[in-house]
């Protein structure tokens, strides 16, 4: 089943973010975009170099108007350990929220209930708390935060200039398509 424009769920967690532990919900993060970027569990191989890769890319994401959030089914305590443990996680200035009861796994459909943990999965959540795309590798393929940040800037021109799609590989500045009858009857 889809998860398009499906509706964030209400949730609270935890959360270890620039030293310190705080609660984030589903109020917190409406009203701008959002990347909810889930892994398997902290003090692994894959994740620190995709946690890494995101966090060099943090800014730009933050230009947009988007924050991020790690998600993994590690506690905050769990975040905060690997971060004073790790060179590449210290990299991280994004939240990285807490999901050890599966709530957030299991309403974006990436828990793993054999393994306990989330498959890696991207998911771009617009201002309304509605999910406008998203992607799930296999556990030991990692992500790239530039196909990302493309992805999001894409999603944002769309919902901005609604008549106006995409194309494959697009970049922003760069051409898009306006659907029309006519132009479907010539395909």
């Amino acid at each position: 089943m889809s998860m398009i424009n499906k509706e964030i769920s209400d949730f609270t967690a935890m959360a270890f973010h620039k030293g310190e532990f705080k609660t984030i919900d589903k109020k917190s993060v409406l009203g701008k975009w959002s990347v909810f970027f889930f892994y398997p569990a902290d003090f692994t191989f894959v994740c620190p170099t995709e946690l890494e890769d995101l966090a060099e890319k943090y800014s730009d994401f933050k230009s947009a108007g988007c924050e991020i959030y790690s998600v993994s089914t590690d506690t905050h305590f769990v975040h905060k350990a690997w971060y004073d443990m790790s060179e590449r996680i210290k990299k991280i200035n994004y939240i990285m929220l807490a999901d050890p009861t599966h709530a957030l796994s299991k309403d974006f459909g990436v828990y793993i209930k054999s393994d306990g943990i989330a498959e890696r999965g991207s998911f771009i959540v617009d201002p309304e708390g509605k999910i406008v795309a998203y992607e799930v590798s296999s556990g030991n393929v990692g992500r790239n935060a530039d196909e990302l940040f493309r992805k999001l800037q894409a999603c944002q021109f769309v919902a901005e200039h609604g008549d106006e799609v995409c194309p494959a590989k697009w970049q922003p500045g760069a051409s898009t398509l306006k659907p029309s009858l006519e132009l479907v009857g010539k395909l």
